[in-house]
Order: structure tokens, then C-alpha cells, then sequence
């Protein structure tokens, strides 16, 4: 038998999500057999899979150790892993429950198999530095960001603190009360407007193709963004890009879908021009993240409203440089 305490960022959680993330290769067939057979209880009564837990209730699970992960023989084996510096975390806005940081160019939002440095440990490292999380306290939660970049893309991220604050941002997210705006630099200029198009997203290759019209089977989903035009510069335009809905890849396979690709995109965008400019990532900065009006049973909702933007962002500055070499007409498309 083991048994659990439900903490702070178990509360609301439902139950059988909880037994689900402290267990491992447990069945969902023997899951719900060990429900009926009065083998899960809370504090010492039998519970259904759907009972939402509240902080101080007493998880009882009387399940096979097999399906526990026996921690002292996987750190036995678990291979050495090398160390990882994490960056120092820029913060813009912070409060008990969520943290708006700002994540670098290269930086992986989460972790991947190439081990690299990554928002989701560094924001981890933040807290539990503050004293605001102990990861070897916790059964089931650990900080998470809710907004992802591309690693090519730098700007605003919002990172959660609690499972509560993480919960209610993504139904914030969902439910689109949340509206993110960017700053772009493209190879040639687009119009301004609001541009609607169908996505299909071929997983193996990672990749995006954007088409005009939905196919008759269904399995596009449609994209909309919005491109406003700021400046231009000779063959180049810096754009604000407001999502309104949000995909993998969505602006820069869309603005290379309308002929006018994001600057120093390798996957979309202008390869010459590229090499020409001497630009090696991608020009996309999420510069500033809007809450909208968010409904009072939302435990976030006094976000209501806030505005927080990335103050001088340097993408300005790399428009700024390519407008004088455009003065002195030492590119051209």
C-alpha cells in the first residue's frame, strides 16, 4: 500500500489523474478494477475516478508495488547525464500564481532528447532558489509554461506556478481570452488585414503546408492571422502579427504562404535572402501578451485586463540596421 498526502497543487485535481501521474505502466483496465474493488480510498473511504481532491486529503492506493517506480533502483541505473547550465531568468511580471519571463532565441521552451538548457528547468531552478517550490515535495506537479515558442523565437512566455494557476491559464488560452502579438521583419511586403487559410501539419517531417480552400475530407484546420504592416525598408517590412488562432508554425508558414516569409526563416523562408543579410534565425519576437476579460470563478481572474510587453526589443534594432543598409541600397530583393 502506498499512501499520499494531497498538497496545495493537488487540489481539484481528479482522482484518478492523480493515481494515473504517481503510478507507471498501470492499466487503465486495472485502474478502474482497483476503484470498484475498494482498493482507492480517500481519506479511508472508497472514492470514484472522478472525486476532486482537496489539499490535506489522504490518498490510500492499494495497488501492486509494480506499478510504483522504484526510485532507488532507477537512480542505480539511470545513465550520468551531463550538466546543463541553465540561463539566468529575465522576469516581467510575477505573482503568486503565474510568472510572465522572457525566453532568448535558441532557447527550447521544454526539454528534449538533445538535453539542452530549457525555459521550463530554468523557470523550475527560479523558484525552488526563492523557496517557492520543492520539487522533491511534490507527487504530481512541477512549474510548467503555457504559451510555447519555437526555439528559434524569442519573447513572452507565461509559466505557471501551481497546478490551479496552470489549469485556469490554459482554459484562459482556450478560450482566447489571452491575445499575443509579435513583431516580424519580412522579405517583401505584405498587405495589411486579416488573413484566413487551412493548416496541415505533417508530424514526421515537422512541418507546415498552408493551403487557400478546407479539403473535402476535414483534416485541415483553419488558421487566422493578423499582419500589420508598422515600416518598411527597401525590400523588408517590420509587421505586428496578432494570432488569432495560434498553431504550430502558424506565422511563418502563413506569412511564406502569402509570398512575403519571415527573415532569416530556414524552413519557409527566403534562402538567398537569408545568406544575403547575413541573418541566421528567425526575425519573430513575441513582444506583448493582452488579458482580456476573464470570468470571476477564474482563480486568475484579476489578470483581467494587465498588458505586459517586452520593452526594446532587439528586433527593432536588427530593422533598424537593415533600413540603413536599404538607404545605402546595399540589399535589394
Amino acid at each position: 500500500m502506498k499512501s499520499y498526502t494531497a498538497g496545495a497543487n493537488e487540489t481539484g485535481v481528479r482522482l484518478s489523474r492523480f493515481v494515473e501521474s504517481v503510478t507507471h505502466g498501470l492499466p487503465t483496465s486495472l485502474l478502474y478494477k482497483s476503484f470498484r474493488n475498494k482498493r482507492i480510498k480517500v481519506n479511508g473511504k472508497k472514492a470514484a475516478p472522478d472525486t476532486r481532491l482537496a489539499e490535506g486529503d489522504l490518498i490510500e492506493l492499494y495497488i501492486n508495488d509494480e506499478f510504483f517506480p522504484a526510485q532507488a533502483a532507477q537512480t542505480k541505473q539511470a545513465p550520468a547525464q551531463r550538466t546543463v547550465r541553465q540561463p539566468k531568468l529575465t522576469v516581467l511580471y510575477e505573482d503568486e500564481n503565474i510568472a510572465v519571463v522572457y525566453k532568448p532565441v535558441h532557447l527550447l521552451c521544454h526539454s528534449d532528447r538533445t538535453g539542452d538548457a530549457n525555459l521550463v528547468d530554468a523557470f523550475t531552478a527560479y523558484l525552488t532558489e526563492k523557496g517557492e517550490y520543492d520539487p522533491h515535495a511534490e507527487s504530481r506537479f512541477s512549474p510548467a509554461v503555457c504559451n510555447r515558442l519555437d526555439r528559434g523565437t524569442e519573447g513572452l512566455v507565461v509559466a505557471a506556478k501551481n497546478y490551479a494557476a496552470l489549469r485556469d491559464m490554459n482554459e484562459i488560452i482556450r478560450t482566447d481570452k489571452l491575445k499575443k502579438e509579435y513583431y516580424t521583419i519580412t522579405v517583401g511586403i505584405p498587405k495589411s488585414g486579416r488573413f484566413t487559410a487551412w493548416w496541415e501539419h505533417d508530424e514526421a517531417q515537422n512541418k507546415v503546408r498552408i493551403h487557400a480552400h478546407e479539403d473535402v475530407a476535414g483534416n485541415y484546420k483553419q488558421i487566422i492571422t493578423d499582419v500589420d504592416v508598422l515600416q518598411t525598408a527597401g525590400p523588408f517590412a517590420l509587421c505586428r502579427i496578432g494570432l488569432i488562432t495560434g498553431r504550430t508554425h502558424q506565422i511563418r508558414a502563413h506569412l511564406a504562404f502569402l509570398g512575403q516569409p519571415v527573415l532569416g526563416d530556414i524552413k519557409y523562408g527566403n534562402r538567398k535572402m537569408n545568406e544575403r543579410t547575413g541573418t541566421k534565425t528567425q526575425a519573430l519576437c513575441a513582444v506583448r501578451l493582452t488579458f482580456l476579460d476573464i470570468p470571476a470563478e477564474n482563480i486568475l481572474h484579476d489578470l483581467s485586463g494587465r498588458v505586459v510587453k517586452l520593452k526594446d526589443p532587439a528586433i527593432l534594432k536588427q530593422f533598424a540596421a537593415l533600413d540603413q543598409s536599404a538607404a545605402n541600397k546595399t540589399v535589394s530583393i
